[in-house]
């Protein structure tokens, strides 16, 4: 790999197009390739063994552009899968969303002793404890709002915006019991909810402290990339963005630009036979 090879993005739908934005805000000269596995979403409501299995294949398939740096960009697959994964392809640097989430949102904190510090997420991720463990090694005594948030994924991939009465009703369902209970930071542990993070905001009101994930998850890759050298320069053109879904190109060029707040060009369509026929890196080393 060298500073002009792309950073690899991968989610299970659109939400990591958050953190995509906020590596483009964060390195505007870096190349970027954006894998959308919206033909297998969600994952948040896939076992683990799944969940690996996707991104396995994803990031297997990706590797011959030679990426520098891959994120997972999937709250869930983070939890669920980044650990084997890291195992698997030992030598590609792989990183993914939980851990800059769960730093600054012990920052946000502060010096406060027993800060309540709430987290919205998908029924996997609350269910993996990455957070609980995340959190916990930085701040032991902490005390975590743990709430699973189901729907927000789908309403959020249908295109709804903030001021649709569906989505202000489902957030104040899920958000309302966590204010009341006093919490002092709320973590967005889904690349999907920056998206509503303005709405959010207003709802929880200005007290409460709201963690994007994404942005923190960008800043993390600009460390880890300007520590290995692996910056483009400044004084190269703008990067480019490329994308590539399992299904439904049509759509997710359509809600992309939401996203990103540009338009996108057309994504490729990868059919998830091609993927289910990468080997795996186990099957690589056998073959060489």
């Amino acid at each position: 790999m060298a500073p002009t090879s792309p950073i690899l993005v991968l989610d299970s739908g659109l939400g990591g197009l958050t953190v995509a934005k906020a590596l483009r805000n964060a390195l505007p000269h870096e190349d970027i390739l954006y894998f959308g596995d919206t033909a297998r979403l969600p994952y948040g409501s896939k076992s683990a063994v799944t969940v690996t299995s996707f991104v396995r294949q994803i990031i297997g398939y990706l590797r011959p552009h030679n990426p520098k740096h891959i994120v997972i960009a999937c709250n869930t697959a983070t939890a669920l899968a980044l650990p084997a994964l890291r195992s698997e392809f030992h030598d590609l640097s792989i990183s993914g969303v939980i851990d800059p989430g769960a730093k600054a949102a012990v920052a946000a904190a502060g010096a406060k002793e027993h800060p309540i510090i709430g987290v919205i997420a998908t029924e996997a991720t609350i269910r993996a404890k990455a957070y609980d463990r995340a959190i916990h090694r930085r701040r032991h005594h902490a005390r975590l709002l743990l709430r699973p948030t189901p729907l927000l994924v789908p309403i959020i991939e249908e295109g709804r915006r903030s001021d649709d009465p569906v989505v202000r009703l489902v957030l104040k369902q899920y958000l309302a019991p966590m204010v009341q209970r006093h919490m002092d930071v709320l973590v967005l542990g889904c690349t999907h909810y920056p998206i509503l993070k303005g709405l959010i905001q207003r709802m929880v009101g200005s007290k409460i402290k709201v963690i994007d994930s994404a942005e923190q998850c960008a800043e993390d890759v600009a460390r880890r990339l300007r520590s290995a050298g692996l910056l483009r320069g400044d004084t190269i053109a703008p990067g480019k963005l490329r994308s590539f879904v399992t299904d439904d190109s049509p759509r997710f060029q359509s809600l992309a630009s939401r996203f990103l707040g540009f338009e996108v060009e057309k994504p490729k369509w990868v059919a998830p036979d091609e993927l289910i026929s990468v080997p795996a890196p186990t099957e690589i080393r056998r073959a060489v």
